[in-house]
């Protein structure tokens, strides 16, 4: 009995220390993961009855059941530190290309403006948090109840078995019609969607609403637009999206600028100057500042020669401020800077506008003086394009070569130090310009392409140039003009390379759609691809002008080559010669998120309205336009007027 006894006292001990070693280890693991793991983030297994299950850690989604039609809202974070590193290469194939497309490669060869799918969703840095669902109708309540706990988000998460959900919405729109396949097929029991692991989620969340349709009907409803924050999108899976696509929509609820708010930078802009006030008054800032109140006085013209009053903001103050530039502007071209980055003009292709420029400018005798001080303006001939491809690809290497530069002219003349480069500018349509330049000649007038206003582009001081797509230098005004408006059949055109974030979004909604929405992708680039391009411009009464890595696009002056209404969606895009020309008179603009209505906005467009805005873009034609030999009123012309007038509002009185 002593023997017996003994045992089981000894017995009782090791249960306790082993109920205690578990005890400790469950402890362990729950500050492991109370204080390691990132905020938000579980160790979780969902169990159902039907369906299967996966276990996910951190930023992971799996959607297993796929017997049902589920939605299921996914918080998207808006990562603001994400940045785009492409450049809109050269699209022409009777031009030399210099492109590189390893630029657009990572180290491990693959592109970088596509979808991994080996290792989940992920575009660019964007995230998004999800945790396993596995339902069914019994299960569907906790399951919701235990995510809203999980993610600690109110409403993040809703989970919905609506077999009547159609169309798609984004932004509070629905209305994509189509028959839905079941997407879910893709996701194998167990497999595991990870969101961009390595990012945080910030602040600013977007709610992303999947619903997966087997047996989608087509509806008309439409629904107010939330402009609340988060914004919420639906998405409608069918047998073009997927749900690696949620990443791309993301995008489309970043901040926004309007036109209308363009508008108030500009004139907030004209009324107090942010130029850097000279530190001696020259005979030049006098004679722009007589000028300046001259055009502040201007009379109204009741007869513009040469001009179309209503595609400007106020014709009598160009009229008056163009003739006081040919009257008087003076511009010295500093001599400095070796070719082929400096005083080497590149003619051709969709980088062609900063080469004409630079070709007209060093020829002109008009404005052009030997002797500086008789300068109101000075002229840095440089072309970011051929310092891109001339230099290494390191953009610190070309910010020092460029700051090297203004060291040179800085210590060789006076006229920099006097105002800071204030009286300084440079033209430049590569899209690295605006970066390159923004630190060293942060207080130049900078004549930029890649006209960004959410990027730092300062309206008022910096000018939009026009990106001009030059296939022949001989002839660049050929193939000019369109159809007459009633023989334009299709309502809307548009076709390119899947450059950025927008186009493939464009491309997935209206692709093959309808029949008077000629939306495609690259088209072949041989010559009978390129007479058909044109043919499409030339018979469509709306081009869409939507932008590529960047917010500009060579197809707003396409557009007006051809005489078709530009359609430009491309958030924070200032467009060319902003502050005197009024684009919406014969042009449209979009928002990014609003491309799901693009056939609704263009079919509400009275057809008298469309009528008066074609008419308009023949009118301003003439102002996009180069010419070997410049004319009155073209694009040369306008560019420098751009410039001139810039300087004027911003140069300081005593």
């Amino acid at each position: 009995m002593d023997m017996v006894a003994r045992f089981q006292r000894l017995c009782h001990v090791d249960i306790r220390r082993l109920v205690l070693i578990i005890g400790m280890v469950v402890a362990v693991i729950s500050v492991f993961q109370s204080f390691v793991l990132p905020y938000g983030k579980t160790l979780s297994i969902s169990l159902a009855d039907k369906g299967s299950m996966a276990p996910i850690v951190g930023n992971a989604i799996a959607i297993i059941n796929d017997s049902k039609s589920t939605k299921l809202n996914v918080a998207l974070a808006n990562d603001e530190k994400t940045k785009e590193t492409y450049e809109d290469y050269d699209e022409s194939l009777d031009v030399e290309t210099n492109w590189d497309d390893s630029f657009h490669k990572d180290k491990d060869g693959k592109l970088q403006n596509g979808f991994t799918l080996e290792e989940g969703v992920n575009y660019g840095n964007s995230s998004a948090e999800g945790y396993v669902t596995s339902m069914d109708n019994s299960s569907i309540k906790s399951e919701h109840r235990h995510l809203e706990k999980v993610a600690g988000f109110e409403n993040s998460y809703n989970i919905d078995n609506d077999q009547n959900t159609t169309g798609l919405m984004l932004g509070g729109v629905q209305n994509r019609p189509g028959n839905a396949s079941n997407e879910l097929s893709r996701i194998s029991s167990g497999e595991v969607e990870k969101l961009g692991s390595n990012s945080k989620t910030s602040k600013s969340l977007l709610t992303a609403n999947l619903s997966l349709v087997g047996n989608a009907k087509q509806t008309s409803q439409t629904q107010p637009l939330n402009i609340g924050v988060p914004q919420a999108v639906s998405i409608i899976l069918n047998d073009k999206f997927t749900i690696a696509d949620i990443s791309m929509f993301k995008r489309l609820d970043r901040k926004q600028t309007s036109v209308s708010q363009m508008n108030s930078l500009l004139l907030q802009s004209q009324v107090s100057s942010s130029s850097v006030k000279p530190r001696w008054f020259s005979v030049r800032d006098r004679e722009l500042l007589s000028a300046k109140l001259e055009i502040k006085n201007a009379h109204v013209l009741r007869d513009t020669p040469g001009l179309v009053a209503s595609v400007f903001r106020n014709a009598s103050v160009f009229t008056r401020s163009y003739k006081l530039m040919e009257h008087m502007l003076k511009i010295y071209i500093y001599k400095e800077g070796e070719k082929p980055v400096f005083h080497q003009p590149y003619m051709r292709g969709i980088y062609a506008s900063e080469g004409w420029f630079m070709k007209l400018i060093e020829g002109n005798k008009k404005f052009i003086v030997r002797d500086p001080r008789k300068a109101h303006l000075f002229y840095l001939p440089f072309s970011v394009k051929m310092l891109r491809f001339a230099e290494n690809f390191n953009k610190k290497d070309l910010q020092r070569h460029l700051k090297n530069y203004v060291e040179l002219i800085a210590g060789k003349y006076r006229f920099w130090n006097r105002t800071g480069g204030a009286d300084h500018f440079f033209v430049a349509c590569h899209d690295w310009a605006p970066e390159l330049t923004k630190r060293h000649m942060r207080n130049c007038i900078r004549a930029l392409c890649n006209a960004n206003v959410a990027k730092g582009f300062k309206i008022g001081v910096d000018t939009t140039l026009p990106v001009t797509y030059i296939r022949s230098v001989e002839s660049p005004l050929e193939e000019i003009g369109g159809r007459p408006p009633l023989e334009r059949s299709t309502l809307a055109f548009f076709a390119g390379s899947m450059h950025g974030y927008l186009r493939p979004i464009l491309v997935k909604f209206w692709e093959n759609k309808e029949a008077d929405m000629k939306i495609f992708g690259p088209m072949p680039r041989d010559i009978e691809g390129k007479r058909i391009y044109r043919e499409h411009m030339k018979s469509s009464k709306y081009c869409i002008c939507a932008r590529g890595y960047e917010v500009h696009t060579p197809r707003v002056v396409e557009a007006i080559f051809y005489e078709c209404v530009p359609v430009i969606i491309s958030d924070n895009y200032v467009p060319p010669f902003f502050e005197v020309l009024n684009w919406d008179s014969f042009s449209l603009f979009v928002r990014e998120k609003d491309i799901p209505n693009l056939r609704n906005i263009l079919l509400s467009i009275p057809e008298e309205k469309y009528l008066l805005m074609q008419s308009r873009v023949k009118m301003v034609q003439k102002h996009f336009l180069w010419h070997k030999k410049p004319v009155k009123y073209d694009l040369f012309h306008m560019a420098l007027h751009s410039i001139w007038y810039n300087r004027l509002f911003q140069i300081k009185s005593k």
